[in-house]
């Protein structure tokens, strides 16, 4: 069955029908985990520290998903602005075809292997590691749900669908955070039940987004050659998320080389980062999707005029937050340290971020406009760049010369602003902008 898709208008509103939605699905696991770690908090310091590497691992898995969800994004909108919503369904087929494959090989590598990973990040085969052990074992029996929900959340947000995948994560994540005190403390099972509410969740989860493409009645076989291109993509995004995790680890990293108040007040910052990023993510995933079915339709002037939009938005955004943390620079601090020299070393780090929110706002808009054509190449290759020959040598820099965090952060404004310049680039251009079905 095929269905013509209306061309995306380019009003706010429209905009904000799709990202409002998939915040709210963003944030759900990142709430649900907070809830988790308060939970298992009370049982001591041995089995919280032992979540806090388990959780790690899992982490990543959930970084994979997203790069499935992010790749499936844009090819199902591109299918659906063609006017053929089977084939952008299938598109999800095949998205979660990939994701249970490597959520199954997930759970049996940490059946294998969890014991010595674990050992290797404790550094130690004592009580931490041993709980760690057991908590991967059983958690990653859910990876293939929460593999299967990130492909589905990535065919739905395509077809321009975002409250169902609403329902889809709330509700289990709702469910677990029940289960889980009932399950570590009533019930008896300890760090056992954070583990096991987890797999409960992330199971209910992947098995209502399998149902949801089982009742759109569309063939269920994998197809291979599908499959490998979204492989393809899926590298590509890979690549470009592994350059973000080594300018973030090498940040913090010499970051506490400049003593224990400095790395503190970094964490503060960049955990604040984190949480802006976040809400900017629902506006790149509206990009995502509208931007991609414009193209599907071979609208392309449309296409670009949401480009626009979008980034515009994401730069409005980016002034709201600045004007926000900069009035809370007095205060917002204080509620994670009452350390004065954290507080102080804060300040450093304060103007930058501050200043760099607005650019961000821009970037990450247009990340997902990018993302959306299909253009990850030039994302990858881009952030490569960008992380390589801008903020890696910055925060070394800033090391070599004890600059301090000041000099961290200036690193990461420059990072920013480079990602920026070469976003805007390639926008002018118009060679993002292919339009048909595929790319």
């Amino acid at each position: 069955m095929t269905q013509t898709a209306p061309a995306p208008p380019a009003a706010a509103r429209r905009i904000a029908g799709l990202a409002l939605p998939a915040l709210v699905v963003l944030a759900a696991e990142p709430l649900y985990v907070l809830v988790d770690t308060a939970v298992v908090g009370h049982l001591g310091r041995a089995p919280l520290a032992a979540l806090a590497v388990g959780g790690t691992v899992m982490t990543l898995t959930a970084w994979l998903g997203t790069v499935v969800a992010y790749g499936t994004t844009g090819r199902s909108a591109r299918r659906f602005g063609s006017g053929d919503r089977a084939a952008a369904v299938a598109e999800g087929v095949q998205a979660s075809w990939l994701a249970f494959g490597v959520g199954v090989l997930v759970a049996l590598a940490m059946q294998l292997g969890g014991g010595a990973l674990a050992r290797t990040l404790v550094g130690n085969s004592g009580e931490v590691a041993d709980a760690a052990a057991q908590w991967l074992r059983i958690a990653a029996l859910g990876a293939p749900g929460l593999l299967l929900a990130a492909a589905g959340n990535g065919w739905l947000r395509g077809v321009q669908d975002t409250r169902r995948p609403l329902f889809f994560v709330l509700g289990p994540n709702l469910l677990s955070a029940v289960l889980c005190p009932l399950l570590v403390y009533p019930v008896g099972l300890g760090l056992a039940g954070s583990a096991v509410a987890n797999v409960v969740a992330q199971t209910l989860g992947g098995a209502l987004f399998a149902a949801a493409l089982v009742r759109e009645r569309v063939p269920l076989r994998p197809r291979l050659h599908q499959i490998r291109q979204q492989l393809v993509l899926s590298r590509d995004l890979l690549i470009r998320g592994a350059a973000f995790q080594a300018s973030f680890l090498s940040a913090t990293a010499v970051a506490s080389r400049f003593g224990a108040a400095a790395v503190g007040a970094h964490q503060i910052a960049l955990q604040l980062w984190f949480f802006t990023a976040l809400v900017l993510d629902a506006l790149a995933i509206a990009g995502q999707s509208l931007v991609g079915a414009a193209l599907g339709a071979g609208d392309e002037a449309g296409a670009k005029a949401l480009a626009r939009r979008i980034g515009l938005l994401g730069g409005a955004c980016g002034v709201a937050f600045a004007v926000l943390i900069g009035a809370g620079a007095g205060v917002v601090p204080a509620l994670f340290s009452s350390d004065p020299l954290v507080r102080e070393q804060a300040m450093v780090a304060w103007p930058w971020f501050v200043a760099m929110q607005p650019l961000a706002g821009v970037v990450f808009a247009l990340d997902g406009v990018l993302i959306g054509a299909g253009d990850v190449a030039y994302l990858r290759n881009l952030t490569v760049v960008a992380a390589l020959g801008g903020f890696l040598p910055a925060i070394w820099l800033a090391y070599g010369l004890d600059l301090g965090l000041g000099g961290i952060w200036a690193g990461l404004t420059l990072f920013v602003v480079l990602r920026l310049i070469a976003l805007l680039l390639r926008l002018r251009s118009g060679r993002w902008a292919v339009v048909g079905a595929v790319r």
